[in-house]
């Protein structure tokens, strides 16, 4: 419980960052904006799917979703949602000599449907080993992941096997213990992921995915997770 304090601590402080971070169209939410979805972590997991490959704890209370597993995890939000939207979260790796406080793999699945279910993700059972989800059109943000040592975006195309690489770095990576405030821009052809006010990746897809379901995906780590929120134009229908 000292180190979920203190780490909230240190969550409260990335989102003061995130804050100062200077606000320019692409980053920003609609102009007309309003609140498609949100989840303040403090009524439980009744918006989510978890799917586990070795269980684990994933857990939401107290204003925190923590995610402590030894293998593959995805944890779906269960409502589909369809661009533009702009969706937002804190994530913060734990490293406070946990066995799964490896710091690595904050990745994120959006725009997710299942090519063997496309109406329902969930009418296809999944056990969270990442070969499992070769069956989804996707896009894939792989942050500090191959123990922290790269950075990348995928496109799934709905094939086993097959994952395209849209672009792969070597850096921004995670810092132990720190914030990530991470913002996804989802509108038409623009994805965008950003992490700290930074821009990460930065693709126009000429064959866009426009709908479909986020998860935050990990393996073998330790995140607390907050403030998850949705944003879509006001002039969206619900």
């Amino acid at each position: 419980m000292t180190t979920t304090r203190r780490l909230f601590g240190a969550l409260a402080a990335g989102a003061a960052l995130a804050a100062l971070a200077p606000v320019t169209p692409a980053s920003a939410a609609p102009r007309h904006r309003r609140l498609l979805a949100h989840d303040d972590f403090r009524h439980g997991l009744g918006q989510w799917s978890v799917e586990l490959e070795q269980g684990g704890t994933v857990a939401a209370r107290d204003g925190l979703l923590e995610v402590d597993v030894p293998a593959g995890a995805t944890i779906w939000f269960r409502r589909r949602l369809e661009g533009p939207y702009v969706l937002e979260y804190t994530a913060t790796p734990v490293s406070a000599g946990g066995p799964d406080d490896r710091v690595s793999d904050l990745n994120n699945f959006w725009n997710a449907t299942d090519v063997r279910s496309p109406g329902d993700l969930f009418a296809t059972p999944r056990h969270g080993a990442l070969a499992e989800y070769d069956y989804l059109t996707t896009y894939y943000a792989g942050y500090g992941a191959n123990y922290n040592t790269t950075t990348r975006l995928r496109r799934y195309v709905g094939e086993p096997g097959v994952r395209p690489l849209v672009y792969d770095y070597t850096e921004p990576l995670l810092v132990a213990n720190e914030p990530n405030h991470v913002r996804i821009v989802s509108d038409g052809p623009v994805v965008r992921w950003w992490n700290n006010g930074r821009l990460v990746f930065d693709y126009t897809d000429p064959q866009p995915y426009t709908g479909g379901h986020f998860a935050f995906r990990t393996t073998w780590s330790h995140f607390l997770i907050s403030d998850f929120r949705v944003w879509g134009s006001s002039r969206q229908r619900p």
